[in-house]
C-alpha cells in the first residue's frame, strides 16, 4: 500500500478530483500551485507549496535537530515506550482530555476531496491493476506531495489491490463481525480516520457530512480514552459515525467493516508516532 506524505489527501478513485469550495471566503487551490510571492498574504492559506528556506533558516533548523539528537533514549526505555505506547497515549488523553489539540477546521477547505463529489451519485470506478495505481500514486508524490505528517491512502490489510468500493461485499463478506450488516453498511461514501485522538478532525468532518446523507465516517485510535472522548462528544452520532479502538500496526486485528468499502483514509500526525518497523500497513 502506498502513501502520500505531508498534508496531502489522496482520493481512492481514479481520475482527477474537481476542486470544490467549502467556503466562499476561502477558495480551494490545488496542491502545487500556492506559491507565496507577497509576504502580506501569508495567512491566505493554511499552507503554502514549495517554500524555500534561506541559508540562515536551514542552519538554524540543523542546529535544532542536532540539539534534539544529543540525548538519546536508552534502548531498554525505547522498548518500554514502544510496547506500552497505547498506555502512554491513554494517560495523555486522561490528563488533557480534548483540550490539547485544536479542531482542524481548515481540513476540508484544504482537502475537499475527502468528501464525496456528489451527495446523490458516486463516481463510476473502472477496474485497474495495482501496478497502475502504484504508478499513479508515485507520480502524484513526485509532483504534488512533500514529506510530512498527513496522509490518505488505501485501506489497511487490503493486500495486493486498491481499496475501491465494492457493494457486493456488504452482502457476501465473511469473518467476525462482517456478516450481513455492519456500521455504515447503507452508506454510499465511507471515510476512515486512523489515529483520531479526541476527534479534532472527526467533528469538523461530521459537521460537513450533514450535507451528504450517504456519507459515513469511521474513526479509530489505540488509546481507549481517546475513543471514549469521541463517543462522549455532543456531536457524535452512531447514525453517521463509528468510533472504535484499534491498533493499525497489528495486522491481525479485524475492522468493523468489510475490506474494499472505503473511499478515503485519513491520517493526521500519526506516522511520526509509529516506529518504521511497526508500520505494517504501509
Amino acid at each position: 500500500m502506498n502513501m502520500i506524505w505531508r498534508n496531502c489527501v489522496c482520493h481512492l478513485r481514479q481520475g482527477k478530483v474537481p476542486h470544490r469550495c467549502q467556503s466562499g471566503a476561502h477558495p480551494v487551490a490545488p496542491l502545487g500551485s500556492r506559491i507565496l510571492t507577497d509576504p502580506a498574504k501569508v495567512f491566505e492559506h493554511n499552507m503554502w507549496d514549495h517554500m524555500q528556506w534561506s541559508e540562515e533558516e536551514e542552519a538554524a533548523a540543523r542546529k535544532k535537530v542536532e540539539e534534539n539528537s544529543a540525548t538519546r533514549v536508552a534502548p531498554e526505555e525505547q522498548v518500554k515506550f514502544e510496547s506500552d505506547a497505547n498506555k502512554y497515549w491513554d494517560t495523555f488523553y486522561q490528563t488533557h482530555k480534548n483540550k490539547f489539540f485544536k479542531n482542524r477546521n481548515w481540513l476540508l477547505r484544504e482537502f475537499p476531496e475527502i468528501l464525496p463529489v456528489d451527495q446523490n451519485a458516486k463516481e463510476k470506478v473502472e477496474e485497474s491493476s495495482w501496478d497502475q495505481i502504484r504508478s499513479n500514486f508515485s507520480r502524484m508524490q513526485g509532483t504534488e506531495a512533500h514529506c510530512g505528517e498527513s496522509c490518505v491512502s488505501s485501506a489497511p490489510g487490503n493486500k495486493g489491490r486498491p481499496n475501491f468500493p465494492n457493494p457486493d461485499l456488504e452482502e457476501h463478506s465473511e469473518g467476525p463481525g462482517k456478516t450481513g450488516r455492519f456500521p455504515g453498511s447503507n452508506a454510499t461514501f465511507r471515510i476512515l480516520e486512523v489515529g483520531c485522538g479526541a476527534g479534532n478532525s472527526v467533528f469538523p468532518i461530521l459537521n460537513t457530512l450533514q450535507n451528504f446523507p450517504g456519507a459515513f465516517l469511521y474513526c479509530c485510535d489505540f488509546a481507549p480514552e481517546a475513543v471514549r472522548l469521541v463517543k462522549s462528544h455532543a456531536s457524535y452520532t452512531e447514525a453517521r459515525c463509528s468510533a472504535f479502538v484499534h491498533d493499525v500496526c497489528d495486522d491481525g486485528l479485524a475492522y468493523p467493516f468489510p475490506d474494499g468499502v472505503l473511499d478515503a483514509i485519513l491520517l493526521v500526525f500519526v506516522l511520526s508516532s509509529i516506529h518504521p518497523g511497526r508500520a505494517l500497513f504501509i
